[in-house]
């Protein structure tokens, strides 16, 4: 047995960030939240929040829609975890994101990344090796924006994290409502 199958509990926990703005003249990397995002980036803290899957660390994109996301939802728990802002996961692909979850402390129980498709998507399809209740095959369809996705496994170190170690335990799409409920 491999100690990817024998350590402790851990939980990666990926959040897209939420619907962005495409306004004329702004670059990519500064582009920021739509109305629909600034409803949506709370909801899914809210969401995660209510599912218990808050995280001990949180790495999250330099992009602005991303830190905006990251506030949002982290201003709905009780108290934020350290979050540092990773320049490499923006546009990242499977292997940057691996590299960068692997790189977290030990000490981490529950990682939460935050960035972007199709990377993320990819990501959480990459170390699945299976779901509960049919997760799987609606991230096969859709990772929409502000979609969260936890995805479990046992390992010594994050360093342990491999493709199809993990179970993906819970998705959802959060949403918020226009009277910012």
């Amino acid at each position: 047995m491999s100690a990817a199958e024998t350590g402790p509990p851990r939980r990666l926990v990926v959040l897209r960030h939420a619907k962005s703005a495409w306004p004329q003249g702004v670059p990519d990397h500064e582009r920021p939240l739509a109305p629909r995002g600034l409803r949506d980036a709370p909801a899914a803290g809210r969401a995660l929040a209510g599912a218990g899957c808050l995280p001990d660390l949180a790495l999250c994109s330099t992009a602005v829609r991303a830190r905006r996301t990251w506030e949002l939802a982290s201003a709905r728990w009780d108290t934020a975890p350290p979050v540092r802002y990773e320049p490499r996961l923006y546009a990242a692909d499977v292997p940057e994101l691996l590299a960068v979850a692997r790189r977290a402390p030990a000490a981490v129980g529950t990682l939460l990344l935050v960035g972007h498709n199709p990377g993320l998507q990819d990501l959480v399809l990459d170390l699945a090796a299976d779901a509960t209740g049919g997760a799987l095959d609606g991230v096969r369809v859709k990772f929409p924006t502000s979609a969260v996705a936890v995805l479990t496994w046992h390992g010594l170190a994050w360093s342990d994290l491999r493709p199809g170690a993990a179970l993906l335990t819970w998705t959802a799409v959060p949403r918020g409502r226009e009277d910012g409920g």
